[in-house]
């Protein structure tokens, strides 16, 4: 109890950084993942469309994703220095695998008498994607941005060894300091910001299922 209560003074007295951090970390993750998905559903929809792509597309991500998070910024780091710039890109890395492969598969489950009808219709491959699959593949797409976000949360907590910001300041300076409370005072958010992504973009996913069922 006493070292809950040291834990609440702590926050209480370090509200405004402890509200910067939280902020930066979120913005962090927004940046990465929305960059990932402007560059991912691009990369799904080519390997759909151009199947022999597929696996050199989705290996390509796979490598990015098994590249252990830390070695991955320290790379980064190297070339683009120092800061935010470095983990938002590794953030972008890691996010890609997700996005890619949930809207790949999302695309390639539509059902291919609805792709005839639509053609039938005299549809054009443009007006399928838009109007027909895309549609109709959403619930994969968030699936794969929920999954994004909550990767992306936990290795925006390592941003600090590259120079970034966010949650885990606190974390790596509790490290340094060997100060429990430090630590669970960037973890604890760090573990609820991912609880409630996880929360939000899963009611969403639920949400799409509904309207395309």
């Amino acid at each position: 109890m006493e070292f809950l209560t040291e834990l609440m003074q702590y926050v209480v007295e370090n509200q405004s950084e402890m509200l910067s951090l939280t902020i930066e970390h979120i913005l962090l993750v927004v940046y990465g993942v929305a960059l990932a998905f402007v560059v991912g559903v691009p990369l799904a929809i080519l390997a759909v469309k151009v199947e022999r792509l597929a696996p050199v597309i989705l290996s390509a991500a796979n490598v990015l994703q098994n590249v252990p998070s830390l070695a991955m910024l320290a790379i980064l780091m190297l070339y683009f220095g120092l800061g935010n710039t470095a983990v938002i890109i590794g953030l972008f890395f890691y996010s890609l695998l997700p996005i890619i492969r949930n809207t790949y598969v999302g695309l390639q489950e539509v059902d291919g008498n609805l792709l005839d009808a639509g053609k039938g219709v005299g549809m054009s491959s443009f007006q399928l994607l838009t109007k027909v699959q895309i549609p109709l593949s959403l619930p994969f797409l968030v699936a794969g941005l929920r999954v994004a976000a909550v990767i992306a949360v936990g290795v925006a907590s390592i941003a600090p060894y590259v120079g970034g910001g966010g949650l885990g300041k606190e974390i790596v300076s509790g490290i340094a300091q060997r100060s429990d409370i430090k630590i669970l005072a960037g973890a604890i958010p760090a573990a609820l910001l991912a609880i409630i992504a996880d929360y939000i973009l899963g009611f969403f996913e639920k949400y799409a299922k509904k309207r395309t069922t």
